[in-house]
């Protein structure tokens, strides 16, 4: 056995000696993915490794066989070193496949930490995976990513159904319950699904995990993560309110130095909050960085249609690939909202000739003939944005006297 795997060896035995959960973790961490110099002579080594190390036992105190675990952790350690991303997962997943066997037949939750790292080098690695694969001329066909799915689902099984009850303030020890791992794995799924397109599968996790109100338990990094997946999700079911909340929820959680998570929680945010009516200051705009966003709120809030269509076109294609420019499209009913209303302020009159709303739409240099901007104004009207009604015969929008423009309306959304 080589000083490498004689190291590892060692690592691992002492940890399962001390029975210490996240010195047990770290035996189990990957070294970073390297590029390698030689292919060939990479791939050499990788198959002497797999031969020489195939029969390699090591038994904890308990009598638990981890020869497995050790073996796929030699052979996805020396993958690694060489830069070969393939075998690094093939050998993590065995790994993986190994620790699930051990952690479903423990006693107690110390190994949760190291199921943990083991899911998310698992998950980490499969996306290098299937890269690497592309990078080949293969088809991107995410096979990796879609057979590490099906070991994380096992792993959260085996979290889930412990017949344990969880005491989140308890240490983890042999009497502990496996529960305690739940919301990481959940998390780790969420971010496979989203990836893959399989957003149907978070409903698997939703309905037990909520039931059985684990995503009120875990450390604050895991509830601000999975809020934040369950915003995103109800903001593709349309249900902005309760997107908003866990947004908010996981913006105002995120700690404080973790500048770039806050801003990926501000991409979707921001456009939910718009589209409630609520607009965010340049301060907090400039502090993120989310410059995308200035010229668009500038234009929902003096009413410029033109500045609001001018951002929504620079910035198509990012808006597009973080899937938020369809909600962002539905921003522009407050964009009309909000320039109606400034052309009743200035003219002061509850009866409003809708000549004077096709002369903005002009002076903004935006072709609007009468029946488009009746179209528009019935919109809002239905909507409750616009409190009147429209006299078709002599063109002119009548007014309520109280409150016209009802804040109340975005709010409700």
């Amino acid at each position: 056995m080589d000083p490498k795997a004689l190291r590892l060896r060692q690592q691992l035995h002492t940890a399962l000696s001390t029975k210490d959960p996240y010195q047990i973790a770290a035996a189990l961490e990957l070294p970073s993915l390297v590029h390698s110099a030689s292919s060939s002579s990479s791939s050499s080594s990788l198959e002497n490794s797999q031969k020489k190390y195939s029969n390699i036992t090591l038994q904890d105190s308990s009598g638990v066989e981890w020869g497995g675990v050790l073996t796929s952790l030699i052979q996805a350690t020396d993958a690694a070193i060489v830069g070969d991303a393939v075998r690094c997962y093939e050998a993590q997943s065995s790994l993986h496949a190994a620790l699930n066997h051990i952690f479903g037949s423990s006693s107690g939750n110390i190994l949760v930490p190291a199921l943990h790292i083991t899911c998310r080098n698992t998950h980490k690695m499969a996306i290098l995976a299937d890269l690497a694969r592309v990078k080949k001329g293969e088809r991107n066909d995410h096979s990796k990513l879609q057979s590490a799915v099906t070991t994380l689902q096992e792993s959260f099984s085996k979290t889930l159904n412990d017949r344990k009850e969880w005491i989140p303030t308890a240490p983890l020890s042999e009497d502990g319950s496996k529960k305690a791992g739940v919301l990481y794995i959940v998390n780790q799924l969420f971010s496979m699904y989203f990836r893959l397109n399989t957003l149907r599968l978070c409903k698997n996790l939703l309905k037990p995990v909520e039931s059985r109100k684990l995503h009120e338990q875990g450390s604050i990094g895991e509830r601000v993560t999975y809020k934040y997946y369950v915003g995103r999700l109800s903001l593709l079911e349309d249900q902005y309110e309760v997107a908003e909340e866990n947004l908010d929820y996981a913006f105002l959680h995120c700690h404080k130095k973790a500048v770039s998570n806050k801003r990926r929680i501000l991409h979707y945010l921001i456009p939910v909050k718009l589209l409630r009516g609520r607009l965010p200051t340049d301060l907090l705009l400039d502090k993120y960085n989310v410059q995308e966003f200035k010229s668009l709120v500038h234009g929902l809030r003096t009413g410029n249609l033109k500045m609001f269509n001018a951002a929504l076109d620079k910035y198509q294609n990012r808006f597009i690939y973080v899937g938020t420019y369809l909600l962002l499209e539905k921003c522009k009913a407050i964009c009309y909202r909000n320039l109606f209303k400034r052309v009743f302020l200035v003219t002061n009159k509850t009866q409003l000739p809708l000549q004077y709303i096709a002369q903005t739409f002009k002076w903004l240099h935006i072709d609007m003939d009468m029946d488009e901007i009746e179209c528009i104004l019935a919109n809002l009207i239905f909507r409750g944005f616009v409190r009147g009604y429209i006299y078709h015969e002599k063109r002119i929008l009548v007014l309520s006297k109280k409150d016209p423009f009802p804040i109340s309306a975005l709010s409700a959304r």
